[in-house]
This record gives C-alpha cells, structure tokens and sequence, in this order.
C-alpha cells in the first residue's frame, strides 16, 4: 500500500485531529495553508486517502519522533525486555534502552514518549477516517462498512498497543473534544468493541494484501480476550477462524512448508500472514521509513557485509531453549542445565566446532551462530561481527535478515544503516493455533490443545524447511547440500501427553513451545506478563545469563510495577487542566 507521506499532512489538521495533548486551540483554529478541506475529502477517493494514511502510521516511523523507539515489532520493550535478546551493541550505544530492559527505567526516558505518540497517531489517523466518514453524504453502504471496519480495527490494533505497554491510557475516538481525557477508564472493552466491529464489517478479501479483512479482526479480537483471561470468549473465534479463515487475498489460513517463509521478503504476504506491517525497499523516497527503518540497528557489526549495528543479539537463554530431547521434544524445565556450546571469548581467526547436540531446527532461522550458514552470507564468523561479546554475548539476530541472492531487491540502502523489504508479522496463523491451544488447555480439550500445537512442531520437524549446509563454504551463493547444518531432531508430542500429564503440564507445553516458534518477535515480555509469572521467569532469566553477559547483571522484576512501562512525563506535563494533570501515572513510578 502507499504511504501516507504522498498525502498532505494538513489533511489531519483540518479534520483537528491530532495525538492527545498535542494541539493548541489556537492552532486548530487556523486553516492550513495548501491543505485539504473537509469537503474535497468527503467522497470515496477522499475517504480511501485517509485510511491509507491511517495504515501508513503501522511502521511507527516519523509519525512520533522515533525510529527504533517505536518500532512495530516491539524488539526493545517485547523481545529484549522478554529476555529473548540482549540489547547488543555495546553499553554505550543507545544506553537509554538499558535502564528499561533492567526494570529501573523512570518515565522521562525519551523511548517512552516516542512510542506512545507513535501509538496516538495511528489513532488520530484512524479517527480521521471515522470522523470523515461520518460526514460524508450518499456513500455506497458496501464501501462505508469495509472502510469503517478497516479503520476501527487499525484503531484497535493502536489501542491494543498502547494498552499492553501502558495499561492506563485516555480513549480518544472520532467524536472526542477533549484531548486532556483522564486515563481511568479501563479501555479493554473499548478495544474489545471496535474489533467486533471490523469482524462483523470488514471485507473477507480485499484489493491489497496488506488491508486487514474479517478474520484478521476476528484474531485481534480473540487475542484481547486472552490478555484478559477470557478463554471462553476466545476459543470459539479461535474454532472459526481455524475451520473458515483466510488471507485478504482469499487464501485458507495454514502454516507453510517452510519455518523461514514467514521471514522472506520474496515469500511474504503468505497463508500464514493473518495481518502484517508492510515494507519495501527502494520507494524512491530516498530514505528507508518504509523499508522496517525501526530494526536498522539490528544487523551484524564489524566487517559483516551490513555495516551497522550490532544490536538485538539472540540470548544464550534463549538458544539454550532449543535443545531436545532424545525423543525430540523440549527440555521444559531444565534447557540451560547444558548450554548451547558458543564462541564467547574465541577469536574468529581461532578454530571452533560448534554444538553436536541435538536441537529445534527452529533455532537457526531465529539467532545467527559462528560456524553456521548466515542465510546466502557465508559461515557466521562470531567475533568479527560482534561489538562486544562480553556485553551482549555471541549470537547474532536472523529472523528480519535479508538474502544476499535477492538484496538489489529487498535490502535498501538509502540510509547509514540498512533497511529491508521483509515484513513484520503482527499475527501470524501459528500465533493464533497456540493462543487456540491455550484456551483449549484452559477451558476445552487438552487433545485439541495437543493437536494445535503438534502443527505447529511437525512444520518444525519437516526437513524441507531445515538450514543446511553450503555445497561450497567458500562460494554461499553456489547453494546449499543436503546436509543438515546442526544435528536436528525434533518431534511432535505422542498422541494423549497433554491428556495424560494433566492441565498444568500442557499449559507448560504450550507456553514453552511459544517461546520457540515467536522467539525474537516482540511477544515474549507481554506473554509473560499475561500469563501472571514474569518476576519468576525474568529474575531466573537475569540469574543465569548475568554468568554469560554483563548487560544485566544484578537486574530484578518488581511485581506490582514492572508489568507496564510508565505513562511518559512529557505527556503528564501536557496533559494540565486547570492546573492539575489529566494523566496519572501508573503504580510504582
């Protein structure tokens, strides 16, 4: 889809919509000057602008005066904040992102504050397409509902963000005069609200592949019932959407042959992809904001073939995850009584052979290990493109990496560090079988819940999707052989495990096998969260790796506190009304 930045900024000034507590009276009382009114935007053509506007505000970029901060995948406050990754880099680079990823970080930190405007303008833009609407004589009845529908589930989806993150967030829609609205209104059932609204409204298919159709609502709408413990309020539309889903092109909602399809650009927009953030490379904008500008730091550093940055490195925790059995199932309980042998303190010119044990094929789409294929790239060759191994440890990110075969393509170079065309998954179709299998574990049949998550490890167990071997270590581009990189085993739970161990060992089963299939893209801090045990697994989580890395050496979770970040000072100090703040912080800060 276009981006917003080919439609007149003014557009959303004239319709005074803006963020919360970010417009002066004054100002809105001002036409701007070359823009759009009311009247010229009050068609279709008008109405389909402003939603495309509403979309573009997704990728979090210059929309609110961030970039990494208010990256739509969430890696800091999600993925590093979840113990999936270290920050990276070294301690000095961006060491903001430090105090928030050891719990001690305090609500002037600029991080904050960019992603919650980020947030707000999706939500200003998605208003706009409301308000605009609203207003708009002899519209087809068709048209209205598909457009509305679009534009209340973006809003959910924004609100969705802010709520995770924040908890205690002012609801501004389109019929809003007070942008200074306090934040004590739980907004759950708000969000709740404008899901069931785009479920029953939106298109099943639509023109663009990136436009949210009835199922993707219908996922969004679920998955709020899950962070509010609803299972059974979720597991029937879990039912529908995994019997009669599909894609916005039609396609039956399924999981594909291959793990690290989901993670290509020339494979996106695929039957796994329920709603994705949509990138491209080289728009001739001559910048990379459309191009996932939000993980540019995150590529392998030194004389790695990317330049730039070094952040976002794969936890020896969570490689340590990947381990297997001799039946090929996880180590539930005790993955790191063996580490994953690594390359800490190896130079790259020293020999190194890596782990012989058994392990998820999984892992090697997800963190890059020396020794290894790095995609078309060449043997990852550890220290050479680490910052700093002490700091953040060996291990280098994967998922969002881009394939030297196809990089005229799908990279873009328009910045000092890289941008790609791979798109960013909000939900995909495996996400949604193992929120299915939650609920089935928490008020269903663990034999559902089984089945669910036993799809999702037989495409693991599928050689068709494993890394393997270069058939010339000195020529990457000439392929791959058909031998497999690491020694793979992996198998899906004999039928009746979940049944014969009982509830509580599913509900393990379950939300292990999440770590394993979503690792490194921003689910894991909120997961935690939801699911009530973040202080055990973080401050367990801190313990063990603190002996690998000094980055979080010491760190602690404060239950009661930590299970939202902090409504940003910059918006309690905008939010006074006669003299008193709007705004109230959340507990602890």
């Amino acid at each position: 889809m276009k981006k917003i930045k080919h439609i007149p900024i003014a557009i959303l000034t004239i319709l005074s919509i803006c963020f919360p507590y970010a417009c002066s009276k004054s100002f809105l009382s001002r036409p701007a000057l070359g823009s759009l009114s009311e009247e010229t935007l009050a068609n279709q053509k008008g109405i389909d602008a402003l939603l495309v506007g509403a979309y573009s505000a997704l990728d979090g970029q210059n929309v609110g005066g961030g970039t990494w901060e208010s990256s739509p995948d969430n890696w800091i406050y999600g993925s590093v904040a979840g113990g999936d990754a270290h920050k990276g880099s070294f301690a000095g680079d961006q060491p903001a992102i430090d105090p928030i990823v050891r719990f001690i970080s305090d609500p002037s930190n600029g991080f904050f504050n960019a992603k919650y405007r980020a947030c707000y303008e999706g939500v200003a833009r998605a208003n706009a397409v409301l308000k605009t609407i609203a207003k708009t004589e002899n519209l087809d009845p068709a048209f209205s509902d598909n457009a509305q529908g679009q534009a209340r589930f973006l809003r959910g989806h924004y609100y969705f963000e802010l709520k995770k993150m924040f908890n205690k967030v002012p609801w501004i829609d389109e019929t809003s005069t007070d942008f200074k609205a306090p934040n004590t209104e739980d907004i759950w059932p708000k969000i709740e609200d404008d899901f069931k609204f785009a479920m029953e409204k939106t298109n099943e298919t639509q023109p663009n592949a990136g436009q949210a159709n009835k199922w993707a609502a219908a996922a969004y709408l679920a998955k709020t019932y899950m962070f509010q413990d609803k299972y059974g309020d979720a597991k029937p539309i879990f039912d529908q959407i995994i019997s009669q889903g599909k894609t916005s092109k039609g396609e039956t909602y399924g999981l594909t042959a291959k793990f690290e399809d989901n993670f290509d650009a020339a494979t996106k927009n695929n039957k796994e992809s329920v709603f994705a953030v949509q990138y491209t490379a080289n728009d001739g904008t001559g910048g990379i904001a459309n191009a996932n500008a939000g993980d540019m730091l995150n590529f392998p550093y030194g004389d790695s073939p990317f330049g730039c940055c070094g952040f976002y490195q794969p936890t020896q925790d969570l490689v340590n995850a990947f381990r297997t059995d001799p039946d090929g199932l996880p180590y539930l309980d005790n993955y790191n009584s063996v580490p994953v042998k690594n390359d800490q303190g190896i130079a790259s010119s020293q020999p190194f052979t890596p782990y012989a044990g058994t392990l998820d094929p999984r892992l090697d789409w997800t963190a890059g290990r020396r020794g290894l294929p790095y995609h078309d790239w060449g043997l990852h060759p550890g220290q050479k493109w680490i910052r700093d191994q002490t700091y953040a440890g060996p291990y280098a990110p994967k998922k969002h990496i881009y394939w030297q075969a196809t990089q005229d393509e799908y990279s873009d170079r328009n910045s000092w560090a890289p941008g790609s065309a791979i798109n960013y998954v909000l939900i995909r179709f495996s996400d949604v079988l193992l929120m299915a299998a939650e609920a089935e574990a928490e008020v269903g049949s663990l034999d559902k819940a089984e089945e669910y998550v036993n799809m999702v490890r037989a495409r693991a167990a599928n050689p068709q999707g494993w890394l393997y071997k270069y058939i010339d270590d000195a020529d990457p581009l000439a392929g791959f052989s058909n031998e497999p990189a690491a020694n793979y085993e992996i198998d899906t739970y004999p039928t009746g495990t979940f049944t014969t161990k009982g509830k509580d060992y599913a509900v393990k089963a379950i939300r292990f096998e999440r770590r394993l299939e979503l690792g490194m893209e921003g689910h894991r801090f909120f997961d935690l969260v939801r699911w009530g045990n973040a202080k055990e697994v973080l401050d367990a989580y801190f313990q063990y790796e603190g002996t690998v890395t000094s980055d979080i050496q010491g760190a602690t979770f404060k239950t009661g506190k930590n299970e939202y970040y902090p409504i940003p000072q910059a918006q309690i100090d905008l939010s006074f009304k006669d003299g008193t703040p709007t705004l109230t912080q959340n507990s602890g800060y």
